[in-house]
């Protein structure tokens, strides 16, 4: 109920929020945290594309007490057009073999979960990250608000999951912060890592989730996560009917 009183996922599928999604990909990467090889000067237009954009879905996240876009993330799908075009994960990290291997799961139904990012006004500061009992204040919210703005991270994985239901897709795969992981943790929807940590802007790990077996984890361990994530298994059901995706099996003792 909070969910949908709060915050609103609009699928980016118009040039005019496809702009919004890049300007605040720019505006996060480029101005805010300035990553290297993210320099404003390399995007005079003010927003962050790549050649992956191309191939992508985009999502949205509204928050309706200002009706202001506060997040965005990315969902990367098979290149249709250059069947043998790597995803960033096979470019830059290192996966480990025995854990994890593309042969044996089907590409066109696999996507990377990419730029998950939240407004700088709305992020937790660092304290809360470490404790998710904390409270702190978010200029220009209103105290009711506070103990949802840690529940970004999940509103954002719901929109990962209404694109994931949209285009077919029944594997994740990303490169993510190992804090992050621990993030989804706490609500069960945390990956398997595939490989060992690596300096990719910062620390990064490869990691892997068959969306079948996170779903029905989350349903047993936090119901009111997967509730949400999944709108009580509306954007999940189409999992049950798959037919033509074999998906590996990664072990669960290197998680």
């Amino acid at each position: 109920k909070a969910f949908h009183e709060y915050f609103e996922i609009v699928i980016a599928d118009t040039p005019g929020l496809l702009e919004i999604v890049f300007r605040m990909r720019y505006q996060k990467l480029c101005i805010d945290m300035n990553v290297p090889g993210y320099e404003a000067s390399l995007y005079p237009d003010g927003q962050e594309k790549d050649d992956y954009d191309d191939h992508s879905s985009h999502i949205l996240i509204r928050y309706r007490q200002t009706n202001e876009f506060i997040g965005t993330t990315r969902l990367i799908m098979f290149d249709k057009k250059n069947p043998k075009k790597l995803f960033p994960v096979e470019q830059y990290t290192q996966i480990d073999s025995e854990l994890f291997s593309f042969k044996k799961i089907s590409r066109q139904h696999t996507g990377e979960i990419s730029r998950f990012l939240i407004i700088k006004r709305f992020e937790r500061r660092k304290a809360e990250r470490r404790n998710f009992k904390t409270r702190k204040s978010v200029p220009g919210i209103a105290c009711p608000d506070r103990r949802l703005i840690k529940n970004l991270t999940l509103v954002l994985a719901a929109g990962i999951v209404r694109l994931s239901a949209r285009y077919n897709i029944s594997n994740w795969i990303t490169i993510m912060d190992p804090a992050l992981n621990r993030i989804l943790v706490h609500y069960s929807l945390d990956l398997t890592p595939i490989g060992p940590a690596i300096q990719h802007y910062g620390l990064r790990r490869p990691y892997y989730g068959k969306l079948i077996k996170i779903f029905n984890k989350m349903k047993q361990d936090n119901c009111d996560a997967w509730g949400v994530v999944t709108e009580h298994g509306k954007y999940s059901d189409y999992l049950s009917r798959e037919t033509c995706t074999k998906n590996v099996e990664v072990s669960d003792s290197h998680k």
